[in-house]
């Protein structure tokens, strides 16, 4: 069994650190927030590295796609670029909760997944669960980890969220928030399925959100939530059963 902490920090640290930074865990830990989400991309030798985009240039020093780029020559231009090995091993040591999003760059979906899961299988604790876009990479993923949480990610819930859910044999839901009405929110309670919301950067929004049944929601600003408001514990978590 796993807490799904209420607010988790958007790519590490969310807009008060660089994305998918350990400086972004860093700083998501000093400001009490128990939970981060992070964007997990192979390298052209096969290391999955902390990447939102396939191509290097909006977020480090280097030019090219991530998929045609070694560690070595990543690292090469911009040391900064952290490998999962080091952002999983740096929440352990915080004790953070991670919501790893498989982001696979075109043509490498199902590598990804397997991948990641096979290293995650022998290195991570499990605190935690699995998302991705790509259906293709969360299935490789499950293979390799036939026990780990996996939710099923999403902008709009669709008609035949059900089938996909069966099929990862997900525990849990990610949307967009403003794609998540009454009606929506209860379809998945009802269902029994936790379901968290992304990005929402203004309190009034996640507690409508949190009274329509919301499990957490991503922020790009965990300054917002006192520490209280994100301790493990009482109100601030669902149970998701794994």
């Amino acid at each position: 069994m796993s807490d799904y902490p209420r607010i988790i920090a958007h790519r590490c640290g969310g807009a008060l650190a660089a994305e998918n930074s350990l400086a972004g865990l860093a700083m998501a830990a000093r400001l009490g927030c128990r939970a981060v989400e992070f964007d997990v991309m192979l390298t052209a030798d096969g290391v999955p590295i902390l990447m939102h985009d396939e191509t290097l240039e909006r977020t480090t020093r280097c030019t090219g796609r991530v998929a045609e780029r070694t560690l070595d020559e990543i690292r090469a231009c911009d040391p900064a670029v952290p490998t999962l090995a080091a952002a999983i091993a740096e929440c352990q040591r915080l004790g953070l909760w991670v919501n790893l999003e498989l982001k696979p760059a075109a043509g490498h979906e199902a590598a990804t997944g397997t991948v990641v899961g096979a290293w995650l299988r022998a290195h991570w604790d499990g605190n935690g669960v699995i998302s991705s876009f790509s259906e293709e990479s969360a299935l490789a993923g499950r293979r390799e980890l036939p026990d780990a949480p996996f939710a099923l990610l999403y902008e709009a819930l669709p008609d035949d969220w059900r089938v996909s859910a069966e099929r990862l044999n997900a525990r849990s839901i990610h949307l967009v928030a403003e794609c998540v009405d009454a009606q929506t929110a209860g379809e998945l309670v009802a269902a029994g399925l936790p379901w968290a919301v992304y990005t929402v950067n203004q309190r009034p929004i996640a507690a409508r959100l949190f009274e329509l049944g919301a499990a957490a929601v991503f922020t790009d600003r965990p300054d917002l939530w006192s520490r209280a408001e994100m301790s493990p514990g009482g109100n601030n978590c669902l149970q998701l059963h794994c």
